[in-house]
């Protein structure tokens, strides 16, 4: 099972109390795992990634293992670690301002 850590303003939306595990089906990605996580909760369609691009938004950025994995291709094996459940992919919503 995969393990996905949300920001408290994507849980609020998808009514999660704490993180969300998944199965995922072939290699683990993180396009695999966003695709399991908005088959699960449709709602969160469109708040990560764009809905045509697929790009990821602006304001949130990729984690897991203490390594940022924003800007690697999201069609890339994400670590073992996160593969096994041991540790989760978390998505951080980014600040900025002045």
């Amino acid at each position: 099972m995969i393990r996905v850590a949300l920001p408290a303003h994507l849980r609020k939306l998808a009514h999660l109390d704490s993180e969300v595990t998944l199965e995922v089906q072939g290699p683990v990605t993180i396009d695999s795992i966003l695709d399991a996580l908005e088959a699960r909760h449709p709602v969160l369609g469109g708040t990560i990634r764009d809905h045509a691009t697929r790009q990821r938004r602006p304001f949130l950025r990729f984690f897991a293992c203490e390594e940022d994995l924003s800007h690697d291709p999201t069609d890339k094996p994400v670590p073992a670690a996160v593969a096994s459940g041991a540790e989760p992919l978390i998505v951080i919503g980014a600040i900025a301002g002045g």
